[in-house]
């Protein structure tokens, strides 16, 4: 269950460029984090957020854990934009 406004989420440029990269393909939280100058721990604090948000998936391979774009997730946030465009 979605705990927080899309909106908030996608506030943080580094958030949002973790959607970027997810986008092009599942990664886990170190693939993730090779492109960005903050900490593992902090990528792992900004899905999170993504993840309370509906924004992002995680599916466990073994020891690992793979995110994705949770594309539904969107959907309040396409519902609310088209509304400019109608």
């Amino acid at each position: 269950m979605s705990t927080m406004d899309p909106f908030a989420a996608i506030a943080d440029p580094n958030r949002r460029h973790l959607l970027e990269e997810l986008r092009r393909a599942p990664k886990t939280v170190n693939e993730l984090a090779q492109g960005l100058p903050i900490s593992r721990p902090a990528v792992s604090q900004h899905l999170k957020t993504l993840l309370d948000s509906n924004l992002v998936s995680v599916t466990n391979e073994g020891t690992k854990r793979i995110y994705t774009v949770n594309s539904r997730g969107f959907d309040k946030l396409n519902l609310w934009l088209d509304q400019f465009w109608s």
